[in-house]
């Protein structure tokens, strides 16, 4: 069997959104033509309202999803039925968390800390009430409405062909069906045109939820510093890799996505993330302070790059993720300490590039729809 070591080296509204940005980052279009999104999945008649609350809990190897779906339904004004419905839904964690609710945390907290005004100011006004007018509050969302919102599950990854190491958007961004421009990076293209879109009144003609946009894009960005959400089709990212990490069984995706920074809370921040997250900050201070510029820009004057950031994932994902970590592999010490700097790295990475795009975005000289 080949393996690494051996080889190293969406919107939700009625509409189609044209990406507003060239797809494969060079200023050329996909073979087939100009890449856009077919319109997801209308939302439901008027006559209805929906709202979902999640109850989660973690088992070692499995997330727990109960989700507890309401339908109201319009009786015309004659009264209300209320359906309840218990779905228990068993998933491999990593395909629901991403980078874990402390990494998407940590990733909006330090964003938060590079907004410029203009853009930390249309940001609070675009939060939900339930954020208290931080970012990091909502960085989660996405993975939070998965199970309600099925079509966007595409939108946290994107895979590669095995082996290869690379990635590339016109070969790479599809869903499991082969529909164009469904992976993270095409969702961040999406998302990244409808905040503009929305935001450019003189321009707009859709209307969009920029609410949503705005917690969608600030996911994705950060699943697409994830490296194993760039990882191999073949095993799904790390899904399929069982391993062991230190004495629980897990697979190799969600050591990546949660595992490691449990770890290392509990090792080095009292299990304090605001501690971990204030240390990430030090780096990028100190540490970093000379690569923060390159993370920030965009070749050609694009207000998002995530071609880039993806290749850059692939990458660290043949080097570090998959190196020494076959089926039935039991990691421990060697591979934590090794492994926790490129994490770190990372989330402060991901954190930096989305306070970059989202001041490119709400840059002084536009303004808010009045929407």
């Amino acid at each position: 069997m080949k393996t690494v070591d051996q080889t190293v080296q969406a919107t939700s509204g009625n509409a189609a959104a044209s990406l507003s940005e060239t797809p494969d980052g060079t200023g050329r279009t996909c073979p087939a033509g100009t890449a856009t999104f077919s319109a997801y999945p209308p939302p439901p008649s008027r006559a209805h309202t929906y709202s979902t609350k999640f109850i989660t809990t973690h088992t070692s190897q499995y997330h727990l999803h109960l989700q507890v779906f309401y339908v109201r339904l319009g009786t015309g004004g004659s009264g209300l039925m209320w359906i309840w419905r218990a779905l228990i839904l068993l998933q491999l964690v990593n395909g629901v968390l991403g980078w874990g609710k402390e990494g998407h945390f940590a990733i909006c907290k330090i964003a938060e800390g590079y907004l410029t005004e203009d853009a930390l100011a249309a940001v609070k006004e675009l939060l939900p009430d339930s954020a208290e007018g931080d970012l990091a509050n909502v960085c989660s969302w996405a993975d939070e409405v998965r199970f309600h919102m099925r079509w966007s599950s595409p939108l946290h990854y994107v895979d590669t062909p095995d082996f290869m190491c690379n990635y590339k958007y016109c070969r790479d961004c599809h869903d499991s069906v082969g529909r164009k421009n469904r992976c993270v990076t095409g969702a961040i293209y999406n998302y990244t045109m409808q905040l503009k879109s929305g935001y450019q009144d003189s321009i707009s003609v859709e209307k969009y939820n920029l609410t949503e946009a705005l917690m969608f894009l600030s996911h994705f960005i950060g699943d697409v510093h994830q490296p194993l959400h760039v990882g191999f089709i073949g095993d799904e990212g790390g899904n399929t890799i069982t391993v062991r990490w230190y004495r629980r069984k897990t697979n190799l995706h969600h050591v990546w996505d949660t595992m490691i920074i449990d770890s290392a809370l509990k090792t080095y921040y009292d299990s304090d993330i605001a501690v971990m997250i204030q240390s990430i900050q030090r780096n990028i201070t100190d540490g970093w302070s000379n690569d923060v510029s390159s993370w920030e820009n965009c070749a050609n004057n694009q207000t998002v790059c995530p071609n880039g950031y993806a290749s850059e994932s692939v990458s660290l994902a043949c080097k570090f993720a998959y190196r020494n970590a076959t089926p039935g592999t039991t990691l421990e010490d060697d591979y934590f300490l090794t492994r926790l700097p490129i994490v770190e790295k990372r989330l402060a990475q991901s954190g930096i590039r989305l306070a970059a795009t989202l001041n490119r975005i709400f840059s002084s000289q536009i303004k808010i729809a009045q929407l």
